[in-house]
């Protein structure tokens, strides 16, 4: 007598509980039975959590800029890397963290993933309680901040099994716009937090989201499914890495996604060291705050014009901000500095939405579209990274910060003829 083994994730002990084995969104009637208030309720503890992410993930872009006055004698390319490294393990887990979801299930990882973000949050508070800690332990600190960005790719990856097709665009927007915010609010946050008594408080910038993250990992225990349905072949990532589209939408993801967190991570270092008589570095939250509210604007644009006329107009966008921002350094003038970023924050969170909006078009199958997220997902995230190190070199170098603004510019006008030959119809 033969034994058929259906491939499913292996459930944690015990060994069935929480786990939905039959999970039909596709069937109006099992959805409004039942099947919607399940997802709502795990798309907003998935949301929270990615939020979460998103807020440790960018919090040395904060913490950065308050290491000088807090007795840390770093350069400013020294203090730039420290922004930049997490991004660049970030998008490294991000794949992974897709593989996760699929091996241990949605309500496992969503847990585990939130926890392991005390990770990061106490290493800062260390590194900055002690004068003495030095360089590479700071580096080390950082690094381990982008467990926050790989979120990103679980909780998309959990979502994108939750919907309907005809609803999954707009729960991914949705979710995704939820986690971007956590940028707009870390650098919103901390700097009243670290400043609330006499003196810098910097440990307080890491200890801070430690009660949330608690509360978030048992929120996920308590509120959230494994669904078995969620099981993606690695057959499907394999269908995924060959096919041409992939490369050319990651390519686009990373000058969209990727430029939203690198400017995201640079801002509040580039406002405080190129116009210090500003003193206006507490401003730089704008940027992530209208980045992320347009996200799901281009995302609504993309519906109704389709992705690649849209993904063009933005990057377009994006080249005349970029222009503009050279211009601002040039004549030196804050105002225009600040306003050029601000569209470059509005253009680029437009082309994040119509970027994802080609996704379920090109990938049909849930399985197909989870692997894509993942590999997308984690290219796009190096463009932090890529920005971030650029600016820090450009600045090293005693060039200024027009180098650096230069290959970005060239890099979009790259993605622009990519869309405009092989998207403008999608």
């Amino acid at each position: 007598m033969s034994t058929h083994l259906r491939q499913r994730p292996t459930p944690p002990s015990p060994a069935r509980k929480r786990w939905i084995d039959d999970w039909r969104p596709d069937d109006p009637a099992f959805w409004r039975q039942g099947g919607r208030r399940t997802a709502l309720r795990n798309l907003l503890v998935s949301m929270t959590t990615q939020h979460l992410g998103f807020a440790v993930w960018l919090l040395w872009s904060e913490v950065a800029v308050s290491l000088p006055a807090a007795g840390f004698h770093f350069t400013v390319d020294q203090l730039l890397w420290l922004t930049a490294l997490p991004s660049l393990l970030g998008s490294g887990l991000r794949l992974p963290y897709t593989f996760a979801v699929t091996r241990f299930g949605g309500r496992t990882w969503t847990a585990a993933s939130a926890a392991l973000l005390l990770i990061p949050t106490a290493l800062l508070a260390a590194c900055v309680s002690n004068s003495g800690t030095p360089y590479w332990m700071f580096l080390a600190a950082s690094a381990t901040a982008g467990l926050g960005g790989a979120n990103f790719a679980s909780s998309m990856a959990h979502v994108s099994f939750l919907y309907p097709g005809k609803h999954r665009g707009l729960a991914l927007g949705i979710n995704a716009a939820g986690g971007n915010l956590g940028v707009a609010v870390v650098q919103l946050a901390v700097p009243p937090v670290i400043t609330a008594t006499t003196g810098i408080h910097l440990a307080w910038a890491g200890l801070m989201w430690i009660p949330l993250i608690i509360a978030t990992a048992t929120a996920a225990l308590l509120w959230t499914d494994n669904f078995t349905e969620a099981n993606t072949n690695p057959r499907a990532y394999k269908e995924v890495l060959s096919h041409k589209d992939t490369w050319l939408t990651s390519a686009l993801y990373l000058g969209t996604f990727g430029s939203f967190i690198g400017f995201s991570a640079a801002l509040p270092l580039l406002i405080q060291t190129q116009f210090p008589e500003a003193h206006a570095s507490y401003f730089a939250f704008l940027g992530a705050l209208t980045g992320s509210a347009a996200r799901p604007v281009g995302g609504w644009l993309a519906d109704e014009h389709g992705g690649g006329k849209v993904t063009i107009a933005a990057l377009t966008g994006v080249i005349a901000g970029v222009v503009a921002v050279i211009e601002a350094l040039a004549e030196h003038s804050f105002a225009l500095f600040l306003a050029a970023f601000l569209w470059l924050f509005i253009t680029t969170g437009i082309g994040n939405g119509s970027t994802y909006q080609l996704i379920p078009r090109l990938y049909p199958t849930k399985q197909q579209s989870a692997a894509a997220i993942g590999i997308i997902g984690a290219i796009g995230g190096l463009g932090g990274f890529l920005i971030t190190s650029a600016f820090a070199a450009s600045l090293h170098d005693g060039g200024g910060l027009t180098p650096a603004l230069t290959i970005c510019c060239a890099y979009y006008a790259a993605c622009l003829a990519i869309t405009a030959k092989r998207f403008r119809r999608s």
